[in-house]
């Protein structure tokens, strides 16, 4: 990071954790970025009176003491956009993890810097705008390739507007490199390949839009029953070991986002340690190239500062409307907002404000609001559609989903996928409990589905929600006289629940085939399983015994199906339609 020459300077009075404070002899602005003590580590201004500041530091603070020294940067925190962004590991505050350790080793000692971006490498620029062009914040000035598969868009920096006096040609330049000035008026503003902007302030658009295409992600609980629109959030909570991080892990190789943007925010350094190792050697499913260069990730695990905790989802927010506003749909996961959330609390009691519910801060509600609210689908500066989504865990403590921070984030997301420890000590995965889940977005998505000739979408999912709650109410009285006292229509409900939960809800992330289902194959998976229900509702009417249609052979096959029939076989369904009928129509006939 830049440090300005003319910064002014101060000295530290008081230290309390990761919080300090410190006495300046000229005026610094409120959030803005200063370095603080002989080691220069990096913080915040985050408090002002008179010439007395507080400081959150996103570094150790162990060995810092009253008079050392505190010097301004004349800058709020920010970060480096441009080229080289994909495929990079960052900390919280955007410092390269590979490039330190390569300087440190593994253990990254403070005050170690480094630059977000790599100054050396050279990138093949094409301008796509001429001299004399008027141009405003967020056109497009060229593009460069930055991955395979994500033409970087070199866009104008959003305060900039005005008249293109030059514009570099065809060739290689660095980041540092100015490709182009702008005049406006008698101001000349040069434009690099890469710009800064603050964390905390969201990136202007032209236009919001309403939601209207699904975020596909592969998994039949969450397409067919509770759909993610692009530019929706959604958030996963669950206790320890229902499978939070493997249900992000499969959205961000699954997802159909042009870029994913991961944030272990406080996780378990083994967790992270396990994202870092296993998703550089994850092959993209839509591609078939490695999935880490469409992705950039954002690590802060629990035992790093828990100052930088709390900046490292802004980090990634920040980055990913960065890609939204070149036209790209964006897939933000954030794992876990109750650590981030941990680190308000930490802070905030540092600094002695008055806590409010659990200990938590007053304007948790405030920030987990303005965090959620800057996911949307836009119609931004260039003229493009880009999207973020964000799908953000949450750990509440022994699940208890009447916590703060889960009751808040239900106030502001779309999509609740509530996890579920009984389901997981079953070992069912995906663990999301269809009572406690909801989605607002299925009347948004299902002209959608009706557009992809899916006319049957929203019936199909009514009807299947519809069977499942039944299901909860037959149990009630299984619970009681057991399920042999019930007639047979509501024993054979009870088994095509029972085969809905098993051969369509359970999906398996490590096989090669269940892994992922498309909307087709999701459609074609219902439309057999009510038609094996509606037969067998017909033949129990006849007063064949139940147990006769669980024989049929069949009904093996039904259970099977999510494992045997690839995506490229979804014929196979008609045949498997055709054996349920001859075998029922042979029931009938006895």
């Amino acid at each position: 990071m830049t440090r300005a020459s003319d910064a002014p300077g101060g000295v530290i009075i008081g230290i309390n954790g990761p919080v300090i404070r410190g006495r300046m002899r000229r005026p610094i602005g409120m959030s803005e970025l200063v370095w603080v003590g002989h080691e220069r580590l990096v913080g915040e201004v985050i408090g002002l009176l008179e010439s007395d500041i507080t400081v959150q530091v996103y570094e150790d603070t162990t060995g810092l003491k009253p008079g050392d020294p505190v010097e301004g940067s004349g800058l709020p925190l920010f970060v480096e956009l441009g080229p080289g962004l994909l495929g990079r590991i960052f900390d919280g505050i955007q410092r390269p993890l590979e490039f330190l350790a390569d300087q440190t080793g593994d253990f990254i000692r403070r005050g170690t810097a480094g630059d977000p971006l790599d100054r050396t490498r050279r990138w093949c620029f094409a301008p796509a705008v001429k001299t004399g062009a008027t141009v405003c914040g967020g056109e497009i000035l060229g593009t460069v390739p930055e991955a395979p598969s994500i033409e970087h868009r070199v866009l104008v920096p959003p305060e900039i507007a005005g008249t293109v006096a030059s514009i570099a040609p065809p060739g290689e330049y660095t980041v540092n490199d100015i490709i182009a000035v702008v005049e406006d008026g008698r101001t000349q503003h040069d434009v690099r390949l890469y710009h800064r902007w603050p964390v905390r302030r969201r990136r202007p658009y032209r236009e919001r839009r309403p939601p209207a295409t699904p975020l596909l992600t592969g998994q039949r609980i969450i397409d067919a029953f509770f759909p993610l629109a692009c530019g929706g959030t959604a958030a996963i909570p669950g206790g320890f070991g229902t499978g939070k991080t493997v249900t992000e892990q499969t959205l961000a190789k699954c997802a159909h986002a042009h870029v994913i943007v991961y944030i272990g925010c406080g996780e378990r350094g083994n967790e992270m340690t396990g994202v870092l190792t296993e998703l550089p050697q994850l092959e993209d499913p839509h591609t078939g190239r490695p999935l880490l260069e469409r992705t950039v990730l954002v690590a802060n695990t629990s035992n790093m500062p828990v100052a930088a905790r709390e900046a490292s989802i802004y980090t990634g927010i920040t980055i990913a409307e960065y890609y939204r506003d070149m036209g790209y749909d964006v897939a933000l996961l954030a794992d876990s907002t109750s650590r981030w959330a941990e680190a308000l609390r930490e802070i905030s009691g540092r600094l002695e404000e008055m806590p409010a519910e659990e200990g938590f801060p007053a304007y948790l509600a405030t920030r987990l609001a303005d965090f959620y609210e800057r996911a949307g689908l836009v119609r931004t500066n260039c003229g493009r559609e880009g999207s973020v989504s964000v799908v953000a865990a949450v750990s509440p403590p022994g699940g208890d989903f009447t916590e703060p921070v889960t009751q808040h984030t239900k106030r502001f997301v779309r999509c609740f996928w509530g996890l579920d420890k009984e389901l997981a000590s079953a070992r069912f995965f995906p663990a999301i409990n269809f009572t406690d889940s909801y989605s607002e977005y299925a009347a948004d998505l299902s002209e959608w589905w009706r557009t992809k000739g899916f006319a049957d979408w929203a019936a199909l999912r009514a009807r299947a929600v519809e069977l499942l709650h039944e299901e909860v109410k037959l149990q009630q009285i299984v619970r009681l006289v057991g399920e042999e006292s019930l007639p047979d229509r509501e024993r054979m409900v009870l088994d095509g629940a029972w085969v809905l939960r098993n051969a369509f809800l359970q999906q398996n992330a490590f096989d090669r085939i269940d892994r992922y289902s498309t909307p087709e194959k999701q459609l074609r998976m219902l439309r057999v399983l009510f038609h094996y229900i509606d037969r067998g509702l017909d033949i129990v009417g006849h007063k064949i015994p139940i147990y006769r249609v669980k024989e049929i052979p069949a009904r093996t096959d039904l259970m099977r199906m999510r494992f045997e029939i690839p995506d490229g076989e979804l014929d196979r369904f008609d045949a498997l339609t055709d054996a349920i009928t001859t075998q029922m129509d042979a029931l009938a006939r006895e």
